[in-house]
């Protein structure tokens, strides 16, 4: 608990060492909600120890603060571009008309200044009784790790959104998210989805991990829970995003399928919130960037028209990830989420784990489509006549099924020259598609 002297003015003393960068990281992850623009640009201006104290002398002393605003701007240069290179903002204040049109004044009240005050007073209520060490010793207990910035494991996807990226993540299981990321698919969709959208999803969610994929999920009910579920039983490693700490695993009802996340195939439990946080609509929401950043590309199997994992696919596609949409029945109200990407030219039609292997992988790796199974009912992609070039085409459609034809008999069939035909048919006999008989020529029966 934060030690206070008795009084009106009692000032606020940290009971942590603000000086260590971890401690200070954990603090910051409690103190600001996620996608606080704010928070990020101060702690990576200042860095996470240095913007904390500033923030405990703001909350002990705001005259005091809001002078060093100035030094602070002396630090970047002119006070009002020093303050918005601060901040990570350009153009923040409605321009106040004067004389000279050329030098606009701004808005005091909604400068960079009065953006960073406001957010001291969202900050400052959550800076009495702050010990980020009780945090890390819940996560202690269930044998987590928090992973910031800098460290190994840290995966460098998720810098790249930029002035909302994550301050620290509080991680169950394997702390090598970095590895986890390399080379990772996010499978989302409608909580309330269909058989064909669980079915769907778990050939898709099998079929990746069986090509190394790590499945990237939520963690929600529906498809969530089937992308997540599929990767557990092919023992490949999948990651869960969650809306609250990685103490409460929610949904409850998910509770055995996220501890099997963590404690089979190295997969793991991820959030941004420290233990103790609560899930909320909003966090849902900005949980959802967590996604879309840290996989390769993003799968919407099932979503309907408002579906939140709509803005998973949004976002993945604003970070210039691939993303792909499983097409549903014209007439399922589960699938007019993915329609309405497909329409919109925001997703690719993607209907099995080869599509979304060539969307998401490595070009020379996962560009040709495995072979089906043996034993399945999937037909090859491929038909042997493919590849022909018109002559050989038009001779191969000539050949007869049965008794064999001459020659001049298949280039008349096809229009060709008898020369024309004969090149054909050596080339079509090479190819397996042709061969010679005592009546003549006929056609190889395919596969």
């Amino acid at each position: 608990m934060a030690e206070r002297r008795a009084g009106p003015t009692t000032p606020v003393r940290p009971a942590f060492d603000v000086t260590d960068d971890r401690l200070a990281r954990a603090a910051w992850s409690r103190l600001a909600e996620p996608g606080d623009e704010v928070a990020v640009a101060l702690v990576e201006q200042l860095g996470a120890p240095a913007a904390l104290a500033w923030l405990v002398e703001a909350v002990n002393d705001p005259a005091r603060a809001r002078r060093s605003l100035v030094g602070l701007a002396e630090d970047f240069g002119d006070e009002r571009e020093g303050l918005d290179g601060l901040l990570g903002v350009t153009g923040i204040g409605a321009a106040v008309p004067t004389d000279d049109r050329r030098a606009p004044v701004r808005d005091p009240r909604s400068g960079p200044v009065a953006r960073l005050l406001r957010a001291v007073a969202r900050w400052a209520p959550r800076l009495d009784g702050l010990d980020p060490r009780r945090e890390l010793h819940v996560l202690h207990r269930l044998d987590g790790s928090l992973v910031v910035p800098g460290d190994p494991g840290w995966p460098t996807a998720l810098d790249d959104l930029g002035a909302v990226r994550p301050l620290a993540l509080w991680v169950r299981g394997s702390d090598r998210l970095a590895e986890l990321a390399a080379r990772s698919v996010a499978v989302v969709g409608a909580r309330a989805c269909t058989d064909y959208g669980r079915h769907v999803t778990g050939e898709i969610a099998s079929g990746l991990a069986a090509r190394g994929f790590t499945v990237v999920s939520g963690g929600a009910y529906g498809i969530d829970a089937a992308a997540h579920r599929a990767a557990l039983v092919s023992s490949a490693p999948t990651v869960a995003f969650l809306a609250g700490g990685v103490d409460r695993l929610y949904p409850v009802g998910n509770t055995e399928l996220l501890r099997a996340v963590v404690g089979t195939g190295g997969g793991a439990v991820v959030s941004e919130v420290p233990p103790g946080s609560v899930p909320s609509r909003v966090r849902f929401l900005l949980r959802n960037r967590l996604i879309a950043a840290f996989a390769g590309a993003t799968v919407v199997v099932e979503a309907a028209w408002r579906s939140g994992s709509l803005s998973t696919a949004v976002r993945a596609a604003e970070l210039s990830r691939p993303v792909g949409a499983v097409p549903g029945p014209v007439t399922s109200m589960a699938s007019t989420g993915c329609h309405r990407l497909l329409r919109d030219g925001a997703a690719v039609c993607v209907t099995d784990a080869d599509e979304v292997a060539e969307l998401a992988g490595a070009l020379a790796r996962d560009a040709a489509p495995a072979a089906p199974a043996a034993g399945t009912r999937k037909a090859p992609r491929d038909a042997a006549y493919d590849g022909l070039d018109a002559v050989e085409t038009r001779t191969w459609d000539a050949l007869p099924l049965r008794a064999g034809a001459p020659t001049d008999a298949v280039a008349r069939s096809a229009g060709l020259a008898v020369s024309e035909a004969v090149g054909a048919l050596g080339r079509l006999e090479i190819r397996g598609l042709a061969e010679r008989t005592t009546g003549g020529w006929r056609r190889v029966r395919a596969g």
